[in-house]
């Protein structure tokens, strides 16, 4: 009786669920969603490559140095990079004087305390400490940032779809609204505080446009530092902030590679000799 009452049971649930699976269905093709600004209006990122793409692909250092600059006269007034120290940055050709520099003329100060008085202070940076976040915590990031939090830029790279393109496109794609969006979605339209950015998942983007203007670093190099420039170079150092292994990881898969076609080889020689013999008899 038990068995009879469960498969009653389990039959009317199996029934329910196809019969609202078909409900559903008829309603998705009768009464589609309306398609909104973000699907119709979003744009991927823009078609561009860097020195470290493919699986040959290397850093340019002379690039990263270019990148750095700009994190740290641009980017670094409102984002951290707390998983990259400052003696990491051997690794983009700077000597160990260079990196005491680096770390001494940062925009921010490491917190520190004062061993006097015990007291919260501040101190210029080592060459062993991480890149300093410019608040105190995310209160107060979102404090002086209309309420938007800025993130750790550590990983950015990696935590975004689409990567460093991703982040070059985002860099360079501030402008107006178009007027088709407008008409389609007044809704649209940045409020107090928000910039529009077609790349940027929600089109509108609290960050105020980073790159103002052609001009705004001066390159050691000499390289023009224009906005698409400074965009690009920046994305290549948040690359390497992100993967600082990259080169060497690449190296490790084709010498993984090499052993496999060394080993597949000798798998089947040996097989050809095994089996030689026996196929005779």
């Amino acid at each position: 009786m038990v068995r009879i009452i469960a498969f009653l049971v389990g039959l009317f649930l199996s029934g329910w669920l196809i019969v609202s699976a078909g409900f559903t269905t008829y309603e998705m093709i009768t009464d589609p969603a309306k398609p909104t600004a973000e699907k119709l209006f979003h744009k991927y990122p823009k078609p561009v490559s860097f020195a470290q793409d493919g699986p040959f692909g290397e850093f340019d250092k002379a690039q990263l140095q270019r990148g750095l600059k700009v994190f740290q006269e641009v980017c670094a007034a409102c984002h951290g990079l707390k998983q990259v120290a400052f003696r990491d940055f051997a690794a983009l050709g700077y000597s160990e004087d260079e990196i005491k520099a680096i770390a001494k003329g940062w925009p921010l100060e490491v917190p520190s305390i004062n061993p006097e008085t015990g007291e919260p202070a501040t101190r210029k940076a080592l060459p062993s400490d991480k890149l300093p976040y410019p608040f105190a915590n995310e209160v107060a990031g979102r404090a002086a940032n209309n309420n938007a939090y800025p993130p750790d830029l550590s990983l950015i790279v990696k935590a975004r779809e689409g990567g460093a393109p991703y982040i070059y496109s985002l860099l360079t794609g501030y402008q107006q609204p178009s007027a088709e969006l407008l008409k389609q979605f007044p809704e649209a339209k940045p409020g107090t505080g928000l910039h529009h950015n077609p790349y940027f998942h929600s089109l509108n983007i609290a960050m105020a446009p980073p790159l103002t203007g052609d001009g705004q670093v001066t390159f050691d190099d000499g390289t023009p530092s224009t906005v698409p420039q400074m965009a690009k170079d920046v994305s290549a150092f948040l690359t390497w902030a992100a993967e600082p292994k990259l080169e060497a990881r690449k190296q490790a898969g084709w010498a993984a590679l090499l052993f496999l076609l060394i080993f597949t080889g000798l798998a089947y020689l040996s097989y050809r000799t095994i089996w030689a013999e026996k196929k005779k008899h």
